[in-house]
Parts: structure tokens; sequence; C-alpha cells
């Protein structure tokens, strides 16, 4: 059985429903869904948020043309922080893309201009935007996540709906980074799959492997946003007896050529944006 998270949505959402694409620079495209939707749902102050973080987007097909109509191409970069009073919502931030296609501009910066200005204001707090040339792909090179892979582990699973209950710890302190690559949760809307890695570095009373796995694996029926997930898991695993200090990570595979890394921490600054290879 699907497992559905109850928000009420924004009801002029393109998520989920037949669309033009436009090739010409559209800005009303865009659309933000409030953070605090899922927020109160979880029982998150948004006045003393329990993390600090960001969700950087990585646009893999952003094009546009140059002023004498020459197509150029670029790998956007944005990063949106967790203050902001929307999330942007990602099937609208393709279609925005895609309205660069045959959009002349004189520069490099002046995209950059124009997707932070538009960005921000979906957003409703400055987003930070860069745009990387061919000459500079390389800074994409795929690198794996650090940590203790517990994907190899022979548990049993009988239930795939989130179950913050399977989780135990013990009075062991640790401090230990730990992987999987078997995140999966649903679209709210589409319910179409969403595949992550997932990165929990943390100091505190030992987690119980197995459980942790079991849990992750927890959210395979789930449908929440990708930056809902990662919140519930911080906020789940945040409330174990003895835990001090934790991040989350999660770096979602691309879809429509964005993909999705959100962030969660209380004691450490994000990482540098290292594409994944199954990203």
């Amino acid at each position: 059985m699907t497992n559905t998270a109850s928000h009420t949505l924004p009801e002029n959402l393109s998520l989920g429903q037949a669309v033009e694409y436009e090739a010409h620079y559209k800005p009303e495209l865009l659309q933000g869904v409030p953070r605090s939707l899922s927020r109160q749902q979880q029982s998150i102050d948004e006045q003393n948020l329990p993390f600090s973080g960001v969700d950087t987007w990585t646009g893999y097909e952003l094009s546009w043309l140059n002023a004498k109509g020459k197509p150029q191409v670029g790998i956007l970069e944005c990063k949106v922080p967790v203050t902001s009073v929307n999330l942007i919502e990602s099937k609208s931030f393709k279609l925005y893309l895609n309205s660069f296609n045959q959009t002349h501009f004189e520069s490099r910066q002046q995209v950059e201009t124009t997707l932070q200005l538009d960005l921000s204001t979906c957003a409703g707090e400055a987003v930070e935007v860069q745009v990387f040339l061919p000459d500079e792909f390389d800074r994409f090179a795929t690198r794996e996540l650090a940590g203790v892979i517990i994907d190899d582990l022979d548990i049993e699973i009988s239930s795939y709906s989130p179950d913050a209950s399977v989780l135990t710890t013990s009075n062991t302190d640790v401090s230990e980074t730990l992987v999987s690559h078997l995140l999966k949760s649903n679209c709210l809307i589409t319910s179409q799959p969403d595949w992550a890695s997932i990165q929990i570095r943390y100091h505190g009373h030992a987690i119980n492997h197995e459980s942790l796995l079991r849990y992750l694996i927890g959210f395979r029926q789930h449908n929440e946003f990708h930056e809902q997930c990662v919140e519930r898991i911080y906020c789940d695993l945040l409330a174990l007896p003895g835990i001090q200090k934790l991040t989350v990570l999660a770096r979602y595979t691309r879809r429509g050529g964005l993909d999705i890394n959100p962030f969660r921490s209380n004691f450490e600054s994000p990482y540098v944006n290292q594409r994944n290879a199954r990203q």
C-alpha cells in the first residue's frame, strides 16, 4: 500500500498535469511549494529549525543562444537555503530551464543573473547560482559518498512505509559515517520513483545498523518530496536517545536533467557538490 503524506498543495502546480514546453524565456513557469506544509505535519518549528543546510540542485540540460543565435550549453548549480519560505517544485524548474533554449543572452553572466533573480523570487530568499561552461565540466567528475556501506546486511523486510520505531541504539558513544544506496521514495503527486544514495554522519549513542537499513528501506513506497523525506529522516534520527551531532545528505538521481541533493546538519556546513555515479 502506498503511504502518502498528508499535505495541502497549491492548486496551480503543473506537477502531474500535461503541459506545453516553452522554448522562450518564461520565468512565471517557476512554482514554489511552502516548506511549512510538511514541517507542520512533522512538528518542525520553523522559527527554531533543528538543522541548517541547503538544497543543492544540479542542472545538466541548460542551454541558451548567444547574441549571434549560436547555442551555448552549461551546467547549473543552484543552492536553495533551508530557511527559504518555499522549496522549488522540480517539474516547474525543468520547464523554466527549457524556456532558455531559444532565448538570446549576451553572456554567461547574464544567464546567471537571470537565474538567480527568478529562483530567489520563487524560493522567497536569496539563492546561490553558478553556471559552468564545458571547459569547467571536469569539476562534475563522479565521486562516491564516503562511509561504511550498510546495504549488504542480511535483514528481512516486511514493511515499506517509514517507521521510526524500528530504529534502535546502544549506550556506546561512537562517531561514524554510514552510507546506503537503497533509499527510494515516490513523488508526492505523481508517485514516480525517486532514487537516492544517502550519507548519515553522527556522534552519539551507536545506531544499530540493521535497524537503520530497515528504516531507510521503509521509504520505498512513501510519497513525499525529496526535501521532505530528508527532513523526516533527520528528525527521526535526531529524536533517538543520545544522538548529539547529526548530518543527513541525500543525493537523488537526476530526472529531466535535474538532480537534487538536500543537506541537513546541526554541526557542519554543506559539502562540495560532487556527483555520484548514478547521477
